[in-house]
């Protein structure tokens, strides 16, 4: 088989299907991206593309994120173009269509088969827009951003063969008029890596040492934003350390901006919080870690006692599941695809998003007594192994489907 992985960074969901791929000798497999990989994929030949244009100066507001998806897409083309006459044909084209490299590689590789991974798609109601009203409210403007911001995936829908997504939640908010053609099959967590182990040891930059069993609580996100509750976590703490006076908290994310907007008055959500915050906090139990490497987050995750997981109704965290798997209690907010997952008593603890002091007293209880929750810590893990695990589960389904849609 030939195959061609498409994502602007390059191996995002596809690094296991990839590699598992590039395995067996007896497939080529290329990836096309616009960054230089940050690790190598072994067996993987990366080719690049690069943008020769920025958007149009005047352009209106609502067709900006268009030009660039189409700039984008106009780009990767010509790097699928010169593949193609150093005589690659893929078999199958697997491509995250969030960027807009998609749009014209059918017209590249008209014989190729192609697999979009939908992520998410925009809606009016019941999802991202609009559900939390401290930052923006419903307008006609807001909405009609979302339907530009959809065209760029509509015109995935007309050329995919086959679409695969994470969860059902995330499939229900695609048109009703793909779901036949689209499959859930989530990204995979490796539980052989991330699973529990008593002795762990975690160092903080400081060189203050953490075990497991001591009152740690935990926070993870690539950045720390509204998005992902950020806001809700750090209003949630003067009361969970007035209750906890030896509870430790440790917050992982950068400080850029993921999803959403940036704060209104600049710098970082993190700044924005602590002056808001000022005098309410003990500060010397809270260590904001930034972005730490993978193997430090498994340590991470070993040691915490409690881990909060918040987001508005968007698109999974692979943290969320790798937390479960490490037998974390997660505590986590009641919006989709959370709920999908997890069962409030059973394999964790759900809360309203915007109940601060609810999470407070929750987190706070968790804290204190951790033996009233062991139970659903180990049911946790057993969830993300039955349903989740990346090499019993997942990557088979998702390696099956790629050889299916090939050969289409």
């Amino acid at each position: 088989m030939k195959a061609l992985f498409v994502h602007q960074n390059f191996p995002g969901q596809f690094r296991y299907t990839a590699s598992a791929l590039a395995e067996d000798s007896r497939n080529q497999v290329v990836a096309l991206c616009i960054n230089q990989p940050a690790y190598a994929t072994p067996g993987v030949r990366i080719a690049r593309y690069t943008p020769t244009r920025g958007t149009t100066k005047g352009i209106h507001p609502f067709a900006v994120d268009f030009e660039t998806k189409v700039i984008r897409g106009e780009a990767a083309a010509a790097a699928a173009a010169r593949l193609r006459r150093d005589g690659f044909e893929p078999d199958i084209v697997v491509v995250h269509p969030g960027w807009g490299e998609h749009l014209f590689l059918r017209d590249v590789w008209p014989k190729a088969r192609f697999l979009l991974f939908l992520e998410f798609f925009y809606q009016p109601e019941g999802c991202d827009y609009g559900f939390d009203p401290e930052f923006g409210g419903d307008s006609l403007e807001g909405r009609a951003r979302l339907r530009v911001k959809n065209a760029n995936l509509l015109t995935g829908f007309d050329m995919m063969h086959w679409g695969v997504t994470p969860t059902h939640w995330q499939k229900s908010t695609l048109p009703g008029s793909v779901h036949s053609n689209v499959s859930v099959i989530f990204d995979g967590i490796d539980t052989g890596f991330i699973a529990p182990e008593a002795d762990t040891v975690f160092t903080l930059p400081d060189g203050r040492s953490l075990k497991a069993g001591d009152e740690v609580l935990t926070f993870v996100n690539r950045n720390l934003e509204p998005y992902r509750g950020f806001h809700v976590l750090m209003r949630a703490l003067p009361a969970v350390q007035k209750a906890r006076p030896e509870a430790v908290t440790l917050i992982v994310g950068g400080d850029e901006v993921s999803y959403g907007s940036r704060p209104a008055g600049g710098g970082s959500w993190k700044d924005v919080m602590l002056k808001e915050l000022d005098g309410k906090l003990d500060l010397s139990r809270i260590v904001f870690l930034g972005k730490i490497p993978y193997p430090s987050y498994r340590q991470l995750l070993r040691v915490s006692r409690v881990h909060a997981y918040l987001t508005y109704p968007f698109v999974l965290s692979w943290s969320m599941l790798e937390s479960m798997a490490a037998e974390c209690l997660v505590i986590a907010s009641a919006t989709g695809p959370v709920t999908e997952v997890i069962r409030t008593g059973d394999n964790g603890i759900l809360v309203d998003f915007f109940d601060v002091e609810d999470w407070s007293r929750k987190l706070a209880r968790a804290l204190a007594k951790p033996g009233e929750y062991r139970d659903i810590r180990t049911k946790s893990r057993r969830d993300v192994v039955e349903r989740y695990d990346l090499k019993s589960v997942c990557l088979p389904e998702q390696l099956k489907l790629i050889r299916r849609v090939a050969a289409m």
